[in-house]
């Protein structure tokens, strides 16, 4: 049995673990390694929104950052997944990610000028949402070690069974720094403007989770079982967070399916959201009647099917500080992503 945490960024605890030394979890989960020689990982979201069909403008939005992705420095990994939001609007997000700072470095200011320079282009909305976190501020969790998705496909290996899982507050024991810091957030979000563009100054320790569902390997008992039984239940928690979220802390939620390389939905889903605090993610996961409603829902599922399930779960988890983040929006309604957490009032850049 392994420790999540990496050996060579183990430290001297000063912040106690919420299990003993010999808990054994009931069944095995795994991590994603990356070689010591990386210390920082990007995870950069564009997306682009606009309200009925696609337009052509769409399309060619897609085509250009796809294009800019395939380019010098462009990103060892991205995927496209969309959703429709608590407006009413499409938005299409494509997510990449970097393993290596000074790569990104040198390629994000030309794409963000494309992206979200100049003027709104009528009826689309662009942002830019990315994080550039430590190693020792984020952690994955995979149900599976032979399948990457995310941030895990840049790692170097899978872990073997890890420790730290299926128990409350294993999500925190997993990241590094939880070993010595509680992660508390710090500050206020606010937005400035500058020009046509809105950047939103968010707060030290803000946290972001992507949890993903693969049900494509699944075969057909397994996967009615899934999209009658657990799937809507999914998706009612998903959606409270989207409606009504910031009350407890979650600035923002997107519930996205995965799409292919055509633009066809594929048998992967996400959410993604931006969240106060670790802490607040934690008290919805361990308490709130819609993450209960879920987790009871899963637990039968898995209980049904034993080690025969076919189903595959990952998620990661970020705290980041203050100066890893980045919040740009171009053209967006006022409740997107980390939009919605600041009042409309906006400072000039």
């Amino acid at each position: 049995m392994e420790s999540a945490i990496p050996s060579h960024l183990q430290t001297a605890r000063s912040r106690h673990r919420r299990v003993p030394d010999d808990y054994a979890p009931p069944y095995p989960s795994f991590v994603a390694r990356h070689k010591p020689a990386v210390t920082r990982v990007i995870m950069a979201y564009f997306g682009v929104q606009y309200h009925g069909e696609p337009t052509a403008a769409v399309a060619e939005a897609l085509a250009q950052i796809a294009a800019r992705f395939a380019g010098d420095n462009g990103p060892s990994h991205w995927d496209r997944a969309h959703y429709v939001d608590q407006a009413g609007f499409t938005n299409v997000v494509s997510v990449s990610y970097w393993d290596d700072a000074a790569r990104f470095d040198a390629w994000f200011d030309g794409a963000r000028e494309t992206w979200t320079g100049g003027t709104p282009a009528d009826g689309i909305g662009r942002f830019i949402e990315v994080l550039r976190p430590d190693v020792a501020r984020y952690e994955t969790l995979f149900s599976s070690p032979d399948r990457a998705e995310g941030v895990a496909v840049l790692a170097d290996a899978m872990s073997g069974e890890v420790q730290e899982h299926a128990y409350w507050g294993g999500m925190r024991d997993r990241i590094p720094l939880s070993q010595t810091d509680a992660m508390a957030p710090r500050g206020e979000p606010r937005a400035v403007r500058d020009g046509a563009r809105i950047r939103v100054v968010a707060h030290d320790n803000l946290c972001l989770i992507r949890s993903g569902q693969d049900w494509s390997d699944t075969e057909a008992a397994e996967r009615k079982m899934y999209l009658d039984d657990v799937e809507p239940v999914l998706r009612e928690g998903m959606d409270f967070l989207r409606d009504d979220g910031v009350a407890i802390g979650c600035y923002a939620n997107r519930y996205m399916q995965v799409v292919d390389g055509a633009g066809r939905p594929t048998e992967k889903s996400y959410g993604q959201s931006w969240w106060k605090s670790l802490a607040a993610l934690e008290r919805w996961a361990e308490s709130h009647p819609t993450h209960v409603k879920i987790f009871g829902a899963a637990m039968k599922y898995l209980m049904t099917l034993g080690p025969s399930a076919k189903l595959r779960l990952y998620h990661e988890v970020t705290v980041a500080a203050a100066d890893e983040q980045f919040f740009e929006y171009l053209g967006c309604h006022d409740r997107t992503g980390m939009l919605g957490a600041v009042p409309l009032t906006v400072d000039s850049a």
